[in-house]
């Protein structure tokens, strides 16, 4: 790993501002006999940070900052246990909108186009994150929130929006309402900024090609700011991070161990100018990789690979471990199926059963493409799933994030 001089400087001072604070982390260090990090081997040393250490200094034990510095909290969306409470200062919320201007730069916008806002207000960083990027822009924004698809496609064409921001579900249930309803004609979106949860090739083909629209991935999580820490750019191949504001590292998430660059592992974030609550070596519990070498979009941001999933998404079934981004790799082979699938795992008569929703384009056996796909997964993964096809538009579409996955042997 590569930590420069500036950044391990950058590091040691948020280190003795979370010592001064006596936060969670600057509890660890004291204990740990850590004041700070002076070569790389020493940053490596230093510990992780993890969800459960945030959701344990609720409501605002994460305040780094005085009080009277704090502008504003969000939350993570998170539904089980205590929410995390993220206070920023004025130059977070700044620094934050700065770097989400640049992934609308990266994505090729400017002060001219019209950006139709569809995720959440509120608590959740989404909405907010998005327009305060759109404004500094210089764009307009269309703050529309979830939610009334009869009136986001109503203001989509009255107000000739040219950029959409969702989740990919929705964005999935947007194409699919406009092909619906013949106005594609009437629609002049030219590009997409998509973000919020992991979505497959065959999804970003099927809302790109419907909507005629060029698609960016856009990576964030509250805990880190929000959205906007990191984008894809036009040459698709990856999501170039600022490293200016922060420091990527992949680590083997059973050892540890920081992994060389091109090897898949869980991402690990360090805040490095944050102030209300600065993270050391968070762990996202993301999979993906950094990319060796620059892009031939020519910027000098460096990239992690799109993110495969989430080390907490694996699914253990008849002793074998299968993580989602699995699945999408063989269904997408199939021509005859849609983007969309829904898992449900159960335990039946002593055993664990997987089965598989798929939806088919078209007109075709059932019974023939269930036994293929079956067959394909037999041989590829090790574990004969039951396969079920139903016709498309029987799955369901979510205005926000679509669960894929129900575990049933745990509700």
């Amino acid at each position: 790993m590569i930590i420069s001089e500036k950044q391990l400087s950058q590091v040691n001072d948020r280190i003795q501002a979370l010592i001064t604070a006596d936060s969670f982390y600057g509890k660890k260090l004291k204990e740990a006999g850590i004041s700070g990090a002076r070569s790389a081997e020493d940053f490596v040393k230093l510990p992780f940070s993890e969800k459960c250490d945030l959701r344990d200094a609720y409501p605002l034990g994460l305040m780094t900052a005085p009080e009277e510095k704090i502008v504003r909290i969000h939350s993570s969306s998170g539904t089980t246990g205590k929410p995390v409470i993220i206070p920023y200062t004025r130059k977070d919320v700044d620094d934050w909108t700065i770097m989400f201007k640049r992934c609308y730069e990266m994505a090729g916008m400017n002060s001219m186009d019209r950006v139709h806002i569809t995720p959440g207000y509120g608590l959740w960083t989404a909405g907010i994150g998005f327009q305060a990027g759109s404004e500094l822009l210089g764009a307009m924004s269309i703050p529309m929130g979830p939610g009334n698809t009869e009136k986001q496609l109503t203001m989509m064409i009255d107000m000739g929006s040219t950029i959409l921001c969702s989740t990919s579900s929705y964005a999935l249930l947007l194409a699919e309402e406009i092909q619906k309803r013949g106005i594609r004609d009437k629609i002049k979106l030219r590009k997409g900024i998509i973000g919020s949860e992991r979505w497959g090739d065959k999804m970003r083909e099927y809302i790109s090609s419907t909507l005629g629209i060029q698609l960016y991935d856009i990576y964030g999580l509250t805990e880190i700011y929000g959205p906007g820490i990191g984008i894809d750019c036009d040459e698709n191949s990856g999501i170039h991070y600022w490293d200016d504001y922060l420091y990527f590292e992949v680590v083997d998430p059973v050892t540890l161990e920081n992994l060389p660059d091109g090897e898949l592992g869980e991402l690990v974030i360090t805040t490095l100018v944050k102030e209300g609550a600065p993270l050391i070596r968070y762990r996202t519990h993301d999979l993906t990789r950094i990319l060796p070498g620059k892009c031939a979009c020519g910027s000098p941001f460096p990239r992690i690979d799109r993110i495969m999933g989430r080390t907490d998404d694996m699914m253990k079934i008849k002793g074998v471990n299968v993580f989602p981004s699995q699945i999408e790799e063989i269904l997408k082979e199939f021509s005859e199926l849609s983007s969309e699938y829904q898992i449900r795992i159960s335990h039946l008569d002593g055993r664990d059963t997987m089965r598989i929703y798929v939806e088919t384009t078209g007109h075709h056996d059932f019974e023939e493409l269930s036994r293929r796909i079956t067959e394909r997964f037999k041989s590829r993964i090790g574990f004969t799933p039951l396969v079920k096809i139903v016709e498309i538009g029987v799955l369901p579409r979510s205005e926000k994030k679509t669960r894929r996955v129900i575990d049933e042997r745990y509700e």
